[in-house]
């Protein structure tokens, strides 16, 4: 259940400064308007950039609809799909340069409650990067079937022991990040540009010495349009993953 908690004054939560989530979509004209309203209904201090990947069915447009009505909500067009990743490195590199002290990231699909955002951003007066996570203790998934929970769960396994990091969500997309965080790991090297872009980023924050704090969310199935998830890209994500873990260990092996 989303949590019934708002907050207002100089920025979501004291301390923190200037707040942008950045949405990415593509093909979600059925839901976008309905997501940035219950975000900025839940976090009135909190902006909003949209990083739209020119879709087709209009999705760009309802953005800047919002975004005219609005001056807290903002959009990023780019000209074609190129990928999850992609995409949020170029909404984090605008929210950089605008200045933002916190950068977060969510879906468009309503996966993701806004609600529960201020979860994160609490917990980040102690850490670097918080992780909206599924799988530490609280943390749930609704209207999932048993085999996509499965291959979460053991996705995260693999992960946890090829690369030897502590974070039991490591493929989980609502977070929120420092911008000093940002900084320090380099987005302009980033080359990942589908859904292992998240492993990528935590991956880089631990080994950079920076604190990654994971905090239970609820995690809701979409109602509304088709999921970008399937089981090709679920492979490609643990291919990549696997290389870098063997490269990585080739190294130390090396040293």
């Amino acid at each position: 259940m989303a949590d019934e908690q708002t907050t207002n004054g100089d920025g979501p939560v004291a301390g923190l400064g200037r707040v942008v989530i950045v949405v990415p979509t593509y093909n979600e004209a059925a839901n976008l308007a309905w997501i940035v309203g219950r975000t900025r209904r839940a976090q009135p201090g909190v902006d909003v950039l949209v990083v739209d990947d020119n879709s087709p069915d209009g999705t760009g447009t309802v953005a800047d609809e919002l975004a005219a009505a609005d001056s807290q909500v903002h959009v990023l067009h780019r000209t074609a799909k190129g990928g999850l990743g992609a995409a949020y490195v170029a909404g984090f590199g605008w929210a950089l340069r605008a200045g933002y002290d916190v950068i977060g990231e969510m879906d468009a699909d309503g996966s993701h409650q806004p609600e529960q955002l201020h979860r994160l951003l609490e917990a980040l007066g102690t850490a670097d990067l918080v992780i909206g996570s599924r799988w530490v203790p609280g943390g749930s998934v609704v209207n999932w079937p048993r085999r996509r929970e499965a291959l979460s769960r053991g996705g995260n396994l693999y992960v946890r022991l090829l690369l030897g990091i502590d974070v039991r969500d490591a493929t989980a997309g609502f977070r929120v990040f420092r911008r000093e965080a940002l900084e320090k790991i380099d987005l302009a090297s980033v080359r990942s540009t589908g859904y292992v872009f998240q492993t990528d980023l935590v991956t880089r924050c631990l080994r950079a010495g920076l604190v990654v704090r994971e905090v239970p969310i609820e995690f809701i199935e979409r109602v509304h349009g088709d999921s970008k998830m399937s089981g090709q890209v679920a492979v490609e994500s643990l291919k990549r993953i696997t290389q870098w873990g063997l490269r990585e260990r080739w190294d130390r092996w090396a040293r």
